[in-house]
């Protein structure tokens, strides 16, 4: 078996006593670090109004870690369409691609990306612009193609520029679509895992060949933890989870360590653990056995990592024992 491509998903996480700024810088470390030690690609996510996540517009914080590396890859993973204008994309992107040649990937998804009440009011969202996808994609890669449906209109910069276009998912409509449009497709199992097996085979079942794409290409979600020791890894994985339902349940109020303890051990609790099920965690060599095992059972020709470790220093350990790992230095 040919081990799939290794790629990072940063979202740009903000520490305690940390400011958005200081975030940032590390994302522009940490992509320095992936491009050293060979993984493919970095993808940042749209997110908003979340005080923790720093990666609310994706074009421009690609820009500025493109300048400050050399040769990995850089994308969105993804940006929300329904969020924005297929033109305004075309034309961001199309800057980038122009200022960056051959280094700009574009991940599309259809979800908001935040609560009700900023998708509403503040980012003043259409409630039927979601439905509106399939057909927004179509004119979206029209512009980055030069092949624009809409008479006299041109993105530039843009066109001509054929950004690479990934569909996210994770469920059967994503998978579905980009089988039909014939694009790759990027399943999000780091933290939505029902769905895996189905909709991946779906995909690579009924794909239909396009123009740019004429053979499927499948990117699985995976969240990693490697440490020098399984002990080690198993500690760190216990603040994970720890901070994982205190985030979940915590949305808008306090709460006491021993509160979160309680809410872990809950139902509640379990199910949002349950979204961590494609977990690697362990020694490097465990890890390389889950990866191997988990490309294998879906088929994947890249793996998405979200590394899953609590401090800035560890996350670095983390993506290094992960490439060595993968025999990526």
């Amino acid at each position: 078996m040919t081990r799939a491509a290794l790629s990072v998903l940063d979202f740009c996480t903000v520490y305690e006593g940390e400011t958005y700024g200081q975030a940032m810088a590390r994302s522009v470390e940490l992509a320095q670090h992936a491009e050293k030690f060979g993984f493919k690609r970095m993808w940042y996510t749209e997110h908003h109004n979340m005080p923790t996540i720093t990666s609310s517009s994706p074009a421009v914080l690609i820009a500025h870690i493109a300048a400050n590396t050399q040769s990995i890859r850089l994308g969105s993973g993804g940006v929300m369409l329904p969020n924005h204008s297929p033109y305004v994309v075309a034309e961001q992107f199309g800057t980038l691609a122009e200022l960056h040649p051959n280094r700009i990937d574009l991940g599309l998804g259809r979800a908001p990306g935040t609560d009700m009440q900023t998708l509403g009011r503040a980012l003043r969202r259409d409630s039927h612009s979601a439905e509106r996808f399939p057909e927004d994609i179509k004119e979206l890669n029209g512009y980055l193609t030069g092949k624009s449906i809409i008479p006299g209109v041109r993105a530039i910069p843009g066109e001509n520029t054929s950004i690479p276009i990934y569909i996210l998912g994770s469920s059967m409509y994503g998978a579905s679509l980009a089988a039909k449009l014939g694009l790759p497709y990027a399943f999000a199992s780091h933290f939505a895992p029902q769905h895996l097996q189905t909709a991946t085979k779906y995909y690579k079942d009924n794909y239909e060949p396009s123009e740019q794409y004429p053979e499927p290409y499948l990117i699985a979600a995976v969240n990693v933890l490697a440490a020098d020791s399984d002990e080690a890894a198993q500690e760190e994985w216990e603040k994970v989870c720890f901070n994982r339902v205190k985030a979940f349940a915590g949305r808008g109020k306090y709460l006491t360590d021993q509160q979160v303890e309680q809410i872990v051990a809950s139902y509640q609790g379990q199910q949002i653990l349950e979204m961590l099920k494609y977990s690697a965690v362990g020694t490097k060599d465990e890890v390389r056995d889950y990866l191997e095992q988990f490309q294998q059972s879906v088929g994947a020709d890249e793996l998405m990592i979200s590394l899953q470790s609590t401090t800035h220093d560890s996350v670095l350990h983390n993506m290094e024992l992960l490439a060595e790992a993968w025999d990526l230095t």
